[in-house]
């Protein structure tokens, strides 16, 4: 019972810590989108993710820049409300 509750609190130390980091590793990439390491590999081999390589091996993602990428294509709610209230409801048939 007490290592469940140390694995917890070191889960969110190191969440802390990742979240405050600049340059993120392909596996904390992963941590932090929630993305598995082939789709993060498919994204980067076709040029749709922003990353680095540096050594031409090792694949490097900016957080900022990854956070930018995440966000596009934001959808606004108000927006999607408007949409929705211009469907009326059919009458009840009896």
């Amino acid at each position: 019972m007490n290592n469940i509750n140390l694995d917890e609190r070191l889960a969110r130390i190191e969440s802390l810590l990742l979240a405050n980091k600049k340059v993120l590793t392909l596996d904390e990439a992963c941590d932090y989108t929630g993305m598995s390491r082939s789709y993060l590999y498919r994204l980067t081999s076709s040029g749709i993710i922003p990353h680095s390589k540096p050594s031409g091996k090792l694949v490097y993602f900016e957080r900022e820049a990854l956070e930018q990428w995440l966000l596009q294509n934001k959808k606004n709610c108000e927006t999607s409300s408007k949409d929705s209230s211009t469907y009326s409801k059919s009458p009840d048939i009896s």
